[in-house]
């Protein structure tokens, strides 16, 4: 198989990843995980002061067997015996009642910071620029906001409860069994400073895996999130490449399987030493105690009592050992979920911003240039999946893709932008929703900057149909009701109407309410388009962006969306980008964009007749004889 490692294999990469397992995490990430607590600290109170009673009612059942010992059974005292059992049971109640109580407490807390954590994450992402999604994988994105997060919520339930709870009892147990023996006690723990050594030395490695284990999750996650849904599992079957992804995924996931297979060695290293050192305290206490009993320096009750604080005194000695591990871990998925957090947004609202008026329709491209911004500006290399050789790609600064754009266009204008593929028209329309900042010059909605103004009002007033409509995988009425939720029943129709397709979502058996499915793959291509656009006129935006609506749809469904566009377009401002020149012919204004220039701008007739670009492409689109009308 490959990636397959044997023992040697395991040790070799221990040390040859020394450098890269020994992980430092960022300053702060402690300070922020304690920012995260503090809206539930009452609950968090609360929850500490149970461990610690918790913790305390550990050493009262080892007492009470003590003197059930000495002053009941030796000394012959039924009665005695009876009422300090019937107080152990007290005791042994008064522990599950305590433990069920902070079980809900923990749940609160856990739940309620995955909570937190998700909505944050969630709404933080929502807001991110165009740019970052072009590049992140989702399955990696997806990760950091389930995996991730539990992970990081563990800190807070059985990381900080086993914490606590382990260092009272550790006291409490410890200060007793020093009254009953000292001699006994301190022999004891002079052993467990094996498990600190042990902890620490595990711990330092433990981290850097789990990380690495965590990206190579989120690679295996991004990889089925892409081939399991229709347009993944249908590329997958057109081109027969079972093989390959059969060896890709092996070739992953025997990377993850390897990295668990180190993690488990290390964790059972750590365990075996959590065996032994208590195995060999128990030793201890018995042969020493027994000792001492039978030379009369003290009882058996006292015994008896020892040994069983020494049963509780080592879970909580173990556990503290391993709190290294657990906190490092818990530490790593909130530094990952931080690191999503702190990727600014370069979009970013004015303090200061103008809502824009619903009727402004007026587009403004004032000497616009445009560069894309860098990967390292925009994403996260670990949510990229980034090889090393890729790195300088990542960090390069990539060429101007427009230069000096200038035009405008008002209500009921429409204005084609039409040229090569690669031209630069789709990143114009880009501009007007402000998907991205232009580098130079200025775009401008109903007189003002769309940088000056507010992000809601800009989205309310632009509405788009791309190639490639894209549907949830919900009902009809869902996705409609997506543009405006408060939309009555009779709107929802007469969009549909309009659009030339309420005859077809009545003919479906649940109409309204039928599932269009993954990304719409239900529906063909021109349902889908024409769904777009009844999800468009629902909106009424001022200004319709229309990218390639038409394309790769055959004649009667071209013909369906270009009556549904009229509607669409009908005194609003168009700006349409079109490779088939057949359906820009009656554009108020043609621009001819050539790599990221507006070459030549006219009407059709005015363009045909000057030649050149515009020209050209007319005339590989119709042969000779071809009526242009």
């Amino acid at each position: 198989m490959a990636g397959n490692v044997g023992m040697g294999g395991v040790w070799r990469n221990l040390r040859a990843d020394r450098a890269v397992l020994d992980n430092r995490l960022e300053p702060g990430t402690v300070r922020r995980v304690l920012g995260f607590a503090r809206p539930h600290r009452s609950l968090i109170t609360g929850f500490l002061a149970l461990m610690a009673i918790d913790a305390v009612l550990v050493v009262v059942t080892p007492l009470l067997t003590k003197y059930v010992v000495d002053d009941g059974i030796l000394a012959g005292d039924l009665s005695l015996v009876i009422w300090l059992c019937a107080t152990m049971a007290v005791v042994a109640l008064v522990n599950a009642l305590l433990g069920v109580l902070s079980g809900w407490i923990s749940s609160r807390i856990g739940e309620g910071l995955i909570y937190d954590l998700r909505v944050q994450v969630f709404a933080h992402v929502q807001r991110l620029p165009l740019a970052f999604f072009t590049r992140t994988q989702t399955g990696a994105l997806v990760s950091r906001l389930n995996n991730d997060v539990v992970g990081a919520q563990r800190a807070f339930t059985s990381t900080l409860s086993n914490t606590v709870s382990s260092l009272i009892t550790v006291l409490v147990v410890g200060a007793t069994m020093m009254t009953l023996s000292w001699q006994v006690t301190v022999l004891c723990l002079l052993l467990f400073p094996l498990l600190l050594v042990t902890s620490r030395w595990v711990g330092s490695r433990l981290a850097g895996l789990t990380r690495r284990q965590m990206d190579g999750n989120a690679v295996l996650a991004t990889g089925m999130t892409e081939r399991f849904n229709v347009g993944g599992a249908l590329l997958l079957k057109l081109f027969g490449r079972r093989e390959e992804e059969d060896v890709a995924f092996a070739v992953n996931a025997a990377r993850v399987r390897d990295l668990g297979i180190q993690i488990a060695l290390l964790t059972r290293v750590f365990s075996m030493a959590m065996m032994l050192v208590p195995a060999l305290a128990t030793a201890l206490v018995y042969g020493v105690g027994g000792w001492l009993v039978i030379e009369g320096r003290f009882t058996l009750g006292t015994l008896t009592a020892l040994g069983l604080l020494l049963l509780r005194l080592l879970t909580p000695l173990q556990s503290l050992s391993n709190v290294r591990i657990d906190v490092m871990t818990a530490l790593v998925s909130f530094e990952r979920v931080f690191e999503v957090l702190d990727l600014p947004s370069s979009i970013r609202e004015r303090p200061d911003a103008v809502v824009l008026p619903r009727e402004a329709g007026l587009v403004e491209f004032d000497r616009v240039r445009f560069t894309y911004p860098r990967a390292d500006e925009v994403s996260l290399a670990s949510l990229e999946t980034v090889s090393p050789a890729a790195a300088d790609v990542r960090s390069g600064l990539g060429g101007e893709v427009l230069h000096d754009i200038t035009f405008s266009a008002g209500p009921g204008q429409m204005i084609a932008l039409v040229g090569p593929s690669g031209a630069g028209k789709t990143t114009i329309t880009h501009l007007v929703a402000r998907l991205y900042d232009v580098s130079g010059g200025a775009v401008r909605v109903g007189g003002h900057d769309v940088r000056d103004v507010t992000l809601q009002s800009l989205e309310d007033l632009v509405g788009y149909v791309t190639q490639d409509a894209h549907l949830f995988h919900d009902t009809i009425r869902a996705n409609l009701l997506y543009a405006r939720p408060d939309a009555e029943e009779t709107e929802v129709w007469a969009a549909l109407e309009s659009a030339q397709i309420a005859a077809l979502v009545r003919s479906l058996p649940d109409g309204l309410d039928t599932v269009a499915g993954d990304r719409g793959y239900r529906l063909s291509g021109g349902e889908r388009q024409r769904l777009a656009i009844a999800r468009l006129l629902l909106k009424a935006p001022s200004i319709v962006v229309l990218d390639e609506a038409t394309a790769h749809l055959d004649s009667e469904s071209e013909a369906a969306v270009h009556r549904a566009l009229d509607a669409a377009l009908e005194g609003r401002t168009a700006l349409v980008i079109a490779h088939r020149l057949s359906t820009v012919r009656h554009a108020d204004l043609i621009l001819v964009v050539d790599q990221g220039r507006v070459v030549q701008s006219g009407t059709h007739v005015d363009l045909l007749a000057t030649g050149g670009t515009y020209a050209d492409l007319y005339a590989t689109q119709f042969a000779p004889g071809t009526p242009a009308a």
